[in-house]
């Protein structure tokens, strides 16, 4: 559940050749595209290639965490009805000052908390100076955030830059998955927090206008980053229910739903307490849970007895469908949430290596048995290096995939995988990494180790 709070430009030094390379494929849907406007001059209203605001009604039960409208964003292209949608991560909330974008470190807001809280502006897509607004706010640095959501990224192509673009912000605190309202009342019971948990309600109405506004898509690939990881999972079938695509796939980055019973002990399940926390106040299986419509949908998909079984469930509601789930086995942010509210002796250790190394040694429990759950289902791959020395090994699809290589399966970056899923048949791409390579002989890398007066002073 990742924030940015800057993007880095890239490097002065980088061959020219590679900046061609990555330009190209967006030049040339520019001039497409002009060239279109000035053939067909109605094409110019269409707003191709610009960001459409689309503010969905109070009716459709869509909201921010503040009871604000929810907002997502539409970038069209009249080249194909391929289509991305993006889901946003960032933090996520079960307490009064979490849920408001407040934290206890220096700055007064913290990275593990909820992001956006004052809602989504109209602007959103365009202002990027807006990430302190009350909270850390503005994480889509006008499409910066992933190569997902720019069709010229100065650090990273991916093929699906040519495609119609769909951007879901994150505001609700719930990982894209609630419906519940919840009045927070710990920190100051004189002003309470009233936090509209919508992310599900909106995830849903966002699919139902997309069915109806958009062409029926070729292919559809619908990925989110950390907590959007985790939202791009929950939501997934909405959007393909709605949408129908001729071809459909999942990549879930870094927002792993484990696999953990409700009456799972800690140390067999570490987020188990988490688990049975946000179930409660996000309302997951409560009467109109997420979880709950699901399996009134589908009986056989999982179990509301273990949140994770929803993921492989997909696999079993659309078997000609391609799904990976990703993440490092050294994540240190998504691994934070899961584990440092519920255990005194990590929130107590030391902000850096001493708790990083504490949240690690729960976390590595966990990965191998998330893994072991999707092995039986061969339209599902997962992709999970050892780590890379950006943002604590968390989200492998923000600013850039550098850092991303399993050496010893031959896979250079996630570009290989994700075109496998998009491109490929059979089993989607399986690779664990086992052997450390050159961007992970130190725990933590250089630039971790640089940035950590920085993860301190947001909280981490």
């Amino acid at each position: 559940m990742t924030r940015l709070a800057c993007a880095t430009a890239a490097p002065a030094s980088a061959p020219r050749t590679l900046v061609r390379r990555l330009a190209a494929p967006a030049l040339r849907h520019v001039a497409r595209a002009a060239a279109l406007s000035a053939l067909f001059p109605l094409a110019a209203s269409a707003a191709y290639f610009q960001w459409e605001t689309v503010t969905l009604p109070a009716s459709s039960g869509a909201s921010c965490g503040n009871g604000t409208p929810y907002r997502f964003f539409v970038n069209r292209t009249p080249f194909t009805t391929k289509t991305v949608v993006i889901f946003e991560g960032g933090g996520a909330c079960w307490d009064q000052n979490a849920c408001a974008g407040k934290g206890g470190g220096p700055l007064g807001i913290s990275i593990l908390s909820a992001s956006n809280p004052n809602g989504v502006s109209a602007d959103y897509m365009t202002n990027v100076l807006n990430l302190l607004d009350g909270g850390i706010s503005g994480l889509a640095l006008g499409g910066l955030i992933t190569p997902f959501s720019m069709r010229l990224h100065p650090l990273q192509s991916v093929q699906t830059q040519s495609w119609n673009i769909v951007y879901a912000p994150y505001c609700t605190g719930d990982v894209h998955t609630g419906n519940k309202v919840t009045v927070y009342t710990d920190a100051d019971a004189a002003s309470p927090r009233t936090q509209y948990h919508r992310g599900s309600v909106n995830g849903y109405a966002m699919a139902q206008w997309l069915g109806k506004n958009m062409k029926q898509p070729s292919n559809l690939l619908v990925t989110g980053f950390s907590a959007g990881g985790a939202g791009s999972t929950a939501n997934y079938g909405w959007l393909r229910l709605a949408m129908n695509p001729k071809k459909s796939a999942l990549l879930a980055d870094s927002g792993p739903l484990f696999n953990v019973n409700r009456t799972d002990s800690p140390a067999v399940s570490p987020s188990v307490l988490l688990h049975n926390k946000i179930r409660v106040v996000w309302g997951l299986d409560g009467p109109d849970g997420l979880v709950t419509k699901l399996l009134t949908m589908y009986p056989n998909a999982g179990t509301a007895e273990n949140l994770g079984s929803l993921s492989t469930g997909l696999a079993k509601i659309f078997p000609q469908d391609r799904f990976n789930f990703s993440t490092y086995q050294r994540d240190g942010i998504y691994s934070a949430f899961s584990y440092v509210t519920f255990y005194p002796e990590i929130a107590a250790a030391a902000s850096g290596e001493p708790r990083d190394t504490l949240i690690n040694q729960k976390w590595s429990i966990e990965v191998p048995k998330w893994v072991d759950a999707m092995k039986p289902y061969p339209n599902i791959g997962y992709f999970v290096p050892y780590q890379r020395d950006l943002l604590k090994s968390h989200t492998m699809t923000t600013l850039t995939f550098a850092g991303t290589s399993i050496k010893e399966a031959g896979i250079k970056d996630l570009n290989v995988v994700i075109d496998n899923l998009i491109d490929g048949s059979g089993t989607p791409i399986r690779a664990y990494e086992t052997a450390k390579n050159p961007q992970n002989t130190k725990t933590p890398g250089w630039l971790d180790t640089l940035l950590q007066p920085l993860y301190a002073l947001l909280g981490l």
